[in-house]
């Protein structure tokens, strides 16, 4: 039972930078848009992987994803679903996450230099369709 609890938790602390996301979308706040919108994506991949047992102290939920649709321990069904994720899963991975928190360094561009509204566009769609699958996931596997 204490997993169903997990899960939960995953999804709703995705659905609270998902509201943040949108606000930042709204007042054109790209930056904060866009990492709120890899914190969905990223808890959203974590969410998923915990139905499967797997624990949460990740912040690679593609590649964990990618692995148990390769061992075949999922489901087709299951693992159609998953391979919607997991190009956003990759793409909002470790260096999309540097530049939101330090900006291009070796170019000296600081993160509100780097992100526009087409890339935070971009991310809330990604972060919307995390989420949407996510609890079709989590409703099919639980």
């Amino acid at each position: 039972m204490e997993l169903q609890r997990d899960v939960k938790y995953r999804l709703e602390l995705a659905k609270g930078f998902l509201k943040e996301a949108e606000g930042d979308l709204d007042l054109k706040r790209w930056r904060s848009c866009i990492s709120s919108s890899m914190l969905v994506i990223e808890n959203t991949g974590i969410a998923v992987l915990m139905l499967f047992g797997v624990s949460p102290l990740t912040h690679k939920p593609g590649l964990h994803l990618s692995q148990l649709i390769s061992e075949g321990t999922v489901a087709d069904e299951v693992a159609t679903l998953i391979e919607q994720i997991l190009p956003e899963l990759e793409k909002y991975d470790s260096h999309e996450r540097m530049l939101a928190k330090y900006g291009d360094e070796t170019s000296y561009r600081l993160p509100w230099e780097l992100f526009h509204e087409e890339e935070g566009s971009t991310a809330i769609e990604a972060a919307r369709k995390c989420m949407r699958v996510s609890v079709e996931l989590a409703e099919l596997v639980q």
